[in-house]
């Protein structure tokens, strides 16, 4: 059975941009209702998908963060050629952590964490998250049960490389993370299970932005634009963004 893939989107606002890019197994949808509410209160926004993503799992086990960093910079000169000069960027867990390389590597307005890790002691995690969308991933191409666990075990087997590369990434980012001084809004889901959540307090001690702030959401899990506090984070973004100073 064919799935079908999912597309980046761009979606028209005003001169206020916002990149938005999603977690690591995941694909534009994780911020896709985000980009709506920002686009209904006057912002352009841009999600990119990045190389091994919203595809089988044989293809992201494949790629690489060097990649993923790549097809973030090329993101951001979409939004510059569509004529933005002033580019906010908001992440999901791995996305926010590409942000914060981006936050201390070009000129951005603003920096939005979700959920975003620094630590990397959490692999177990990690490779559970990949175990749960590669199983999902081939029931929904209908595959046995025989087959899918076949398959699944030879995926944990090729994928050790990506995991060490990730943990890499991860690392030379926190590294960083006190040369951003860009404003920046860190979120942390209080009932993250995937990440250590530790990381939200790093981040926001680190950064040395004069302008920064952070929110704890008690009643959300890692995968905090999809949960129940959906639309009170979409608020605050929009909040945290109104509150630059935009030309």
């Amino acid at each position: 059975m064919k799935i079908k893939q999912p597309q980046a989107f761009t979606f028209e606002g005003g001169e206020r941009a916002v990149l938005l890019l999603h977690g690591f197994t995941g694909h534009s949808a994780d911020v896709r209702m985000l980009g709506r509410f920002l686009q209904k209160k006057g912002y352009t926004c841009h999600a990119p998908i990045y190389r091994g993503h919203g595809a089988p799992p044989e293809e992201l086990i494949e790629s690489n963060p060097d990649q993923w960093w790549d097809d973030v910079q090329t993101a951001l000169n979409h939004l510059r050629e569509l004529g933005h000069k002033e580019i906010a960027v908001a992440g999901l867990s791995l996305g926010g952590v590409l942000g914060m390389k981006l936050a201390y590597s070009e000129p951005i307005k603003a920096v939005i964490t979700m959920c975003a890790p620094t630590f990397f002691d959490n692999e177990s995690q990690l490779t559970k998250g990949f175990r749960a969308f590669s199983k999902e991933y081939k029931q929904l191409e209908k595959k046995d049960e025989a087959t899918i666990e076949k398959e699944v075990e030879a995926l944990m087997e090729d994928s050790k490389q990506l995991f060490s590369d990730l943990g890499g990434f991860i690392t030379e980012v926190k590294e960083h993370i006190d040369h951003i001084y860009a404003p920046t809004f860190v979120v942390q889901a209080s009932k993250d299970q995937m990440i250590n959540k530790e990381s939200a307090t790093y981040i926001y001690e680190n950064v040395e932005a004069d302008k920064k702030d952070i929110k704890w959401y008690e009643n959300s899990g890692h995968l905090i634009t999809f949960d129940k506090e959906k639309e009170q984070l979409h608020e605050d973004i929009y909040q945290f963004l109104e509150s630059l100073d935009w030309f």
